[in-house]
């Protein structure tokens, strides 16, 4: 964090990145003297409601953010903005966006919890728009002219207002992450698994909480030791914040948990919380072995929707294939249930070095009917793809070996999986076969 003082002061000379959170009314105009290097400026937190015209002065700025300000339109001098890449204006009042607020270099554009009934046709013009939060606003539909992102990767909709999923949507060469569930098209069927996710209460009376074990957009996961009559067992519970996330609504999130059922390689849920004393929703689900961790962390800035991986990550082709094999059959799982899990990244994926893994973080989950066969094989495919980008990274990091008969028969099915046209992407079933028979190759290889 900067201080408003040491930039009038000059000390903060030649920086690429400022943070600035002190009750900001208006735009420091000592922010230009910094228009030489300036790259990534926040402005978060502060009671901006609009932004100078002269902001384009900012020539090298590529990222923006300034959420938690009362705007209530979307400033239209972005658009004018040289090398603007990134711009976040979440939890804003904004109920407007300009067609000329969208620059053509726009890459990531975060505007979830606000007002917003339409997006302007120009948006279509922004080629290179990757990742796209729209979650909790009011729209209706999307401008058809979004047919023409094509690089379009990750899509946030949930908790809107919008009446069906457009068929261009389904059919975006790279889309891979989507999430709508809360929106008026879904209602009954987010109702039908939200009902179900009641019938598994747990009391809060019974259950004594301990350490924190992590924390994410959502909420907040504890340790603690859940007392049944005599018996006593560990446990982790998850406190939702309450709050609309980048990914959408919490309860959606707990009825995905509980509605997807038993399986090897997700985290068991035991329960939703009941009759917490402010009211707080709440998950209880079984502990995990503390020898698992992320296989990667989350996107940065300069990666935008590809996660970041430690440098010295490095796997053998067996347990790549391992990860991969328990991966699809989770997923092949959810999709048999109608789940979208819409967020499936490595960050969200446990594993313990073997090849164990669990995938997790069911925030951007949302519910289909896979009776609705052409719209559950469409989303199947956009997941699909997502299991691509997995396997490229997986197969990225692997050690050359004995083995690399293996790598050779991952690195084919990241080849199809990432097609740009859906229909010929393998199933996850069709997966899970290959899968397995690259398992039997390496079992009867050694």
């Amino acid at each position: 964090m900067n201080t408003l003082e040491s930039l009038r002061a000059g000390k903060l000379a030649g920086a690429r990145h400022l943070k600035l959170a002190c009750g900001l009314e208006t735009f420091p105009r000592e922010i230009f003297d910094l228009a030489d290097t300036l790259e990534v400026l926040d402005l978060s937190g502060n009671a901006l409601s609009s932004l100078p015209d002269d902001l384009p002065r900012l020539t090298r700025l590529r990222v923006l953010f300034c959420s938690g300000n009362p705007f209530e339109v979307l400033p239209e001098v972005l658009g004018a903005c040289p090398a603007l890449e990134m711009i976040g204006f979440k939890g804003c009042r904004i109920h407007t966006v300009p067609a000329a607020a969208l620059p053509p270099t726009l890459r990531w554009l975060i505007l979830t919890d606000n007002r917003i009934e339409a997006l302007p046709a120009t948006i279509g013009r922004c080629a290179g728009l990757q990742k796209l939060a729209l979650a909790g606003n009011r729209l209706h539909s999307l401008p058809p002219e979004m047919a023409a992102c094509t690089r379009l990767e990750l899509l946030r909709i949930a908790a809107n207002r919008m009446t069906g999923l457009p068929d261009w949507l389904l059919r975006l060469p790279r889309l891979s992450w989507l999430a709508y569930a809360g929106n008026a098209f879904c209602e009954e069927v987010d109702e039908a698994w939200q009902q179900d996710a009641r019938t598994h209460p747990v009391a809060w009376e019974a259950l004594t909480l301990s350490r924190v074990l992590g924390e994410g957009a959502s909420g907040v996961i504890h340790r603690a030791e859940w007392s049944e009559g005599e018996t006593r067992r560990d446990v982790a519970v998850k406190l939702f914040k309450g709050e609309v996330t980048s990914d959408g609504l919490p309860l959606n999130e707990m009825a995905a948990c509980v509605g997807a059922g038993p399986h090897a390689s997700l985290i068991p849920v035991l329960g939703r919380l009941e009759a917490h004393p402010d009211g707080t929703d709440g998950l209880v689900m079984a502990l995990i072995d503390p020898g698992f961790r992320p296989l990667a962390g989350p996107p940065s800035l300069a990666t935008c929707t590809r996660d970041v991986y430690p440098e010295d990550a490095r796997f053998t082709a067996d347990v790549a294939l391992r990860v991969a094999r328990v991966i699809a059959s989770a997923a092949a799982h959810l999709h048999a249930r109608g789940i979208l899990h819409g967020d499936l990244y490595a960050h969200n994926i446990l594993h313990c070095g073997e090849g164990r893994a669990l995938l997790g973080d069911f925030g951007a989950a949302s519910f289909f009917s896979p009776d609705d066969e052409g719209t559950a094989d469409a989303l199947q495919r956009i997941e699909v793809r997502a299991f691509g980008c997995l396997l490229e990274e997986l197969v990225e990091r692997c050690v050359a070996g004995p083995d690399d008969e293996v790598r050779g028969a991952l690195m084919a099915l990241r080849d199809a999986c990432l097609q740009p046209e859906q229909a010929a992407r393998p199933s996850f079933a069709d997966l899970e076969q290959a899968l397995d028979r690259c398992g039997a190759r390496l079992v009867g290889a050694g």
